[in-house]
């Protein structure tokens, strides 16, 4: 089993990477195989009008993750790692106004908003929670195209057919010197081999990527993140969506700054800090702005608060920490992934701050020294202690409890790397069945816990 390092952390925008990224990817796809698939269709018959659906937890929680204006972005060609955030506005108001989209490459197409794109709470799709279908008709109205598509968290996007491969195939072996699947899979490999897992990492991702490569790809994930901290921490306001939640990260990294710069210690400073940067990344997610999944959207905050809070007090720490570090916990998201879910709407938020916590937890005990075995430990301690962890954000807002929840997998992360660097890495749950239990947990967790604010505090707190 192999999954990349840029298939775990991808650079997107907010609010959520299976809400927004996902469907806005999808529309991008849709566009593709509506230009260039093979598909059989009547003489000289043209594509004039587009329409979308979106069901289950992304039409439940849509409005409020801007599900329906990343479908906008999407058919008008946009992409979530290279769309401006500034522009969005005005490009769905000129859809909104017109009732066509125009993507590269294309001819423009009817599209308009308030009658073509459905948020279909009563259509269930087969497969996944996360459904999405998009239709082409020509100018007689007659059906050219149909296809739908499931985004499966992350930003993954797969159709209806690779979910079903998804589901019914044992994976092909990887080409890579490292196919671990599973942690006990990687514990043996880096016994035989001597490698530390950022090592074994590495070796599989210059399998097909040249180290220098590698590298700039690593430093741009970083520098993304590092960017997202930095910005948060200079903006202050109300977020969008109608919950009035006020920024806080600015106004509490004022606080700290000027205790840090009168040399003002504190037996909290540490844990404020680390809770500031994870904020910081989350109030900027909630504002639409430029982050990285994660391993998602909605726990983008945890890996960068952990990363920058070892290098603000740790001050030798250079970009071969940061490297390690994020192949650390790439090696790990991949194999939760492979063996559970990071989709909320599939095991609730054990699967989104949970992944990312275990993720962190595993990268920081790596860069202290950790061995393989205390940092699989460290990342089993971080997910055991998410595991039943739902997802019920209020008014389907990725804002409460979002936002402080990444504060507290950041905190949690560096508590569980504690922990395992002073043991031998000798424990009594294994990652593996960690894994498997949060699998089991999300599938017997009831779907109104899981990304569609039909219970919880996404109830509780409307009604009081």
């Amino acid at each position: 089993m192999f999954l990349s390092i840029f298939d775990i952390f991808k650079i997107g925008i907010g609010p959520s990477s299976s809400h927004t990224m996902g469907p806005m990817t999808a529309a991008r796809r849709f566009l593709d195989e509506l230009k260039h698939s093979d598909r059989p269709r009547p003489a000289n018959a043209r594509a004039a009008a587009l329409t979308a659906s979106l069901h289950g937890s992304l039409a439940y929680t849509g409005l409020g993750h801007g599900s329906g204006r990343a479908v906008i972005l999407g058919l008008c060609g946009e992409d979530p790692k290279t769309v401006d955030p500034d522009r969005m506005d005005t490009i769905i108001a000129q859809v909104e106004a017109t009732g066509t989209v125009h993507p590269p490459g294309h001819a423009p197409y009817r599209f308009r908003p308030a009658v073509d794109l459905v948020f279909d709470r009563k259509t269930a799709l087969p497969g996944h929670p996360n459904g999405l279908q998009f239709a082409a008709y020509d100018t007689d109205g007659q059906l050219l195209l149909r296809r739908a598509y499931f985004s499966i968290g992350g930003g993954f996007v797969v159709s209806a057919e690779e979910l079903d491969a998804l589901k019914g195939a044992s994976p092909a072996q990887a080409d890579v010197p490292y196919p671990f699947a599973h942690a006990q899979d990687m514990l043996a490999m880096a016994r035989a081999s001597g490698l530390s897992i950022a090592g074994m990492k590495r070796a599989n991702e210059e399998a097909t990527t040249k180290r220098l490569a590698l590298d700039r790809g690593i430093d741009e994930i970083w520098g993304v993140m590092s960017a997202c901290i930095d910005r948060g921490l200079t903006q202050d306001g109300i977020m969008p969506g109608g919950l009035n939640v006020k920024r806080r990260a600015r106004s509490i990294f004022l606080q700290l700054d000027a205790q840090w710069q009168r040399n003002e210690l504190t037996p909290l400073m540490a844990n404020d800090w680390l809770s500031l940067y994870a904020m910081a990344v989350n109030e900027e997610n909630a504002g639409g702005g430029r982050v990285v999944t994660a391993p998602t959207n909605g726990a983008a905050g945890v890996i960068p608060a952990v990363m920058r809070y070892f290098l603000k007090f740790n001050a030798a720490a250079g970009p071969q920490a940061v490297r390690e570090y994020l192949l650390t916990a790439a090696a790990i998201g991949g194999i939760i992934k492979h063996n559970a879910s990071i989709s909320g709407a599939e095991v609730g938020c054990q699967g989104e701050v949970g992944s990312a916590s275990a993720m962190a937890a595993a990268g920081l005990c790596a860069i202290m020294g950790g061995t393989p075995e205390q940092v699989e430990n460290a990342a089993e301690i971080a997910l055991e202690h998410h595991l039943g962890m739902t997802c019920d954000p209020v008014a389907g807002l990725v804002q409460i409890p979002c936002i402080e929840r990444n504060a507290f997998g950041a905190v949690k992360a560096v508590t569980a790397a504690s922990l395992a660097l002073k043991g031998d890495g000798t424990h009594a749950v294994p990652l593996d069945a960690c894994i498997e239990t949060m699998r089991q947990t999300g599938l017997d967790m009831s779907e109104r816990y899981k990304e569609t604010s039909l219970a919880g505090l996404a109830v509780n707190v409307v009604a009081c």
